[in-house]
């Protein structure tokens, strides 16, 4: 089997891993990096099958990772679309609390965006008519400096700018074997293998896999949800002129249904989030037994079933009945009828989550002697990803002087 030598190999071809490749060739130009993908293409799970949202960081804790990179990726992800003439558009967004219940939660978001200087006001109900002229609520918080982008798009091209560079892009390139030895990587594909210096896991849905294949423990055991969609009908997008969103349910890990509009002007309205029968399975009838029982099997996923189980109960519900989903809707936008949407595409998230039941809020890395592994890279991660590129390319800075001196 070919041998390759490298400096550098990046494990996943979504966009945490070709942002982190990207930054790495423009910190060591002088480099050899190669990048595995084991698809067809980049971007071709969680990357290309996200809403498409810059997020503003108004959800997160001040001072977390997420709060932080989703800042800076924010404005450095801004800067990359304008210098490639990227489609992307800051169209603000409203998060709208329906009834009075909801107002001490719409105040803990906005206090939330203000310690992390997000760009963000309340808005009373006739401001939010305004704006939005069909959505519910007594109350908003109008996010301005919320947009919409095609990731995807971003992807492609941080693929073209690494191959201009000099650099590899392995498709069709699943990762079989992965070994530390005491200098190097070694990582095998069904076609070839290559030896590296140095290595990052961007497995996403695969990454504790690949750090259990690596011989290391993960902290936490991915478990896939998939997140379906529908699409308003042309006739019917005047009825969400850019981003509605709930106020999050703070004892469920999700957002809840809301509407996005995307770059191309078409309107998605979701996602619910079920336990996904497949790490890649996009709708009910992919079904892996291995995948699902290995979920089933797991003691944090129980644990965690059992205190969400009426909630996970509606999203399955939301799942299988398209009336259950759009009364969900309905509650954002009471106009809103069966006949106006239409299916969409779904995704999987890869979420992690840890023995007791937690799901893992943040994200999270194991750095090792020559490798690190990136074990949780949730929302927003693509928003935040070329900063959390930059965050990888620290460590493995430290990682590489270590090992040179």
């Amino acid at each position: 089997m070919p041998q390759h030598q490298v400096d550098f190999a990046i494990i996943g071809g979504g966009i945490v891993g070709l942002a982190t490749a990207y930054q790495i060739s423009n910190n060591y130009p002088d480099s050899r990096i190669v990048l595995l993908e084991k698809e067809k293409q980049v971007a071709a799970h969680q990357s290309g099958r996200n809403s498409g949202v810059l997020h503003s960081g108004i959800y997160y804790k001040p001072g977390s990772l997420k709060a932080i990179t989703c800042r800076q990726g924010k404005i450095q992800m801004e800067e990359f679309c304008r210098h490639e003439s990227i489609r992307f558009e800051t169209c603000g967004k409203v998060i709208v609390a329906l009834d009075e219940r909801e107002l001490p939660l719409l105040e803990r978001i906005f206090e939330r965006g203000q310690g992390n200087g997000v760009q963000c006001v309340k808005i009373d109900q006739k401001q939010l008519r305004e704006l939005e002229p069909h959505a519910a609520g007594i109350s908003a918080i109008h996010v301005r400096e919320s947009g919409i982008v095609d990731y995807p798009a971003v992807c492609r091209r941080l693929a073209d700018i690494l191959r201009a560079r000099g650099q590899e892009v392995w498709l069709e390139s699943e990762v079989v074997s992965l070994k530390q030895r005491a200098d190097s990587i070694e990582i095998t594909t069904p076609k070839k293998s290559v030896t590296a210096r140095f290595a990052v896991n961007c497995g996403g849905l695969q990454s504790d896999r690949l750090i259990r294949m690596a011989g290391d423990k993960p902290p936490a055991k991915i478990v896939p949800f998939r997140g379906e969609y529908y699409q308003l009908k042309p006739e019917h997008r005047h009825l969400c002129r850019n981003l509605i969103y709930p106020v999050p349910d703070p004892e469920f890990p999700f957002l809840g249904v809301h509407l996005t509009r995307m770059v191309d002007g078409s309107v998605e309205c979701g996602p619910n989030a079920v336990l996904a029968l497949a790490r890649e399975g996009y709708n009910w009838l992919t079904l892996n037994p291995k995948d699902l029982l290995e979920s089933l099997a797991y003691p944090g996923f129980l644990k965690m079933a059992c205190k969400h189980w009426n909630k996970g109960l509606g999203e399955i519900q939301r799942s299988l009945s398209k009336r259950a989903f759009v009364r969900a809707l309905q509650r954002l936008v009471p106009e809103l009828r069966e006949e106006c949407l239409i299916p969409c595409r779904a995704g999987v998230r890869a979420q992690a989550v840890t023995a007791e039941g937690s799901l893992v809020d943040d994200f999270l890395f194991l750095k090792k002697e020559r490798i690190i592994h990136v074990c949780n890279a949730p929302s927003p991660a693509a928003t935040a990803s070329l900063k959390i590129g930059e965050t990888i390319l620290g460590e493995l800075r430290q990682i590489v002087e270590s090992n040179e001196n």
